[in-house]
């Protein structure tokens, strides 16, 4: 296996290339992960031979792939935020589209939080009613 990694080195230059197993663990994912997002077509690493060669571009992809998955986007528009970014070099038509998907994703997450808040306050007046009815009752 070291052997294959300085092949990548090698084969590339100046530019550092990541094994699957280096990719991963910089990204702190599985190599499953890291394949699951090639085969949706969301990062193309290279090839050395039969081994996947992580170049930087791909790996500041998965950074972006991640944070959109944390952020709660789905692949698709994780997707169309990728694309649009190798389209679009001044990057504003993507600026548009994450605007209006943020503003989307906060309306949702903030009405989330409201019913969250909703659903604790009534579990609260349930919890203060059953206590005040177990104290009553000695119990």
């Amino acid at each position: 296996m070291p052997d294959s990694v300085s092949r990548m080195h090698e084969a590339q230059g100046s530019e550092p290339l990541k094994s699957i197993a280096e990719a991963a663990e910089a990204l702190a994912v599985t190599q499953r992960t890291l394949r699951f997002y090639e085969d949706k077509g969301l990062i193309s690493p290279q090839r050395v031979g039969t081994m996947r060669a992580y170049s930087k571009r791909e790996m500041g992809r998965m950074q972006l792939i991640l944070r959109g998955k944390r952020l709660g986007f789905s692949i698709r528009e994780i997707g169309e935020f990728l694309s649009l970014y190798d389209q679009d070099p001044d990057q504003v038509v993507q600026a548009s589209l994450m605007l209006e998907a943020t503003r989307h994703r906060l309306s949702e997450l903030r009405h989330q939080r409201d019913a969250i808040d909703q659903t604790i306050a009534e579990l609260e007046s349930i919890e203060a009613m059953s206590r005040h009815h177990l104290e009553r009752r000695g119990g």
